[in-house]
């Protein structure tokens, strides 16, 4: 570290603790150059996780975009504000456990999936927009495909 004082690169570390609840550590340092202290402060750097669209553009993942899609899907269901960012936030995890890259289609199959667990309507709603149904036959098939099916499990709780 830099020392802001004198820019001495030459530093102890006199105490460092847990900071933001756990998410950071607070470093106390004393220069060795001109005896000043100060505080540093580490977190972890996240990677951003990238969508690759069909069409092969790549772009950041953004959860707001699954929360939209979701809250058309479950318009006038029992479904809560808190369930559609629990949703979307199962589904950033699942992302980012199976790399810093993942597929539309991919992200797609994975809301797919936490959907069917907390509401089979809004599923069938958000699988005929993803999945492109182009008539009632669409929909017939997709309904006896989820009334054969077993229910889902649900999700794994995710790790700390």
């Amino acid at each position: 570290m830099r020392c802001p004082t004198c820019t001495s690169l030459d530093d102890k570390v006199v105490d460092s603790r847990l900071a933001d609840d756990g998410v950071a550590i607070r470093r106390r340092r004393e220069c060795l150059g001109c005896g000043r202290r100060f505080t540093t402060f580490e977190r972890i750097e996240e990677v951003g996780l990238v969508v690759v669209k069909r069409s092969g553009v790549r772009e950041p993942f953004r959860r707001s975009k699954i929360i939209a899609g979701v809250r058309a899907a479950a318009k006038n269901r029992p479904v809560s504000a808190e369930q559609l960012e629990g949703l979307a936030g199962d589904v950033e995890e699942s992302l980012r456990v199976e790399g810093s890259e993942a597929s539309s289609a991919r992200v797609g199959a994975i809301v797919l999936e936490r959907l069917r667990a907390l509401d089979e309507v809004a599923y069938v709603r958000f699988a005929s927009v993803y999945k492109g149904f182009e008539g009632p036959g669409d929909f017939e098939r997709e309904v006896l495909a989820l009334s054969q099916a077993e229910p889902p499990a649900p999700p794994p709780p995710l790790a700390d």
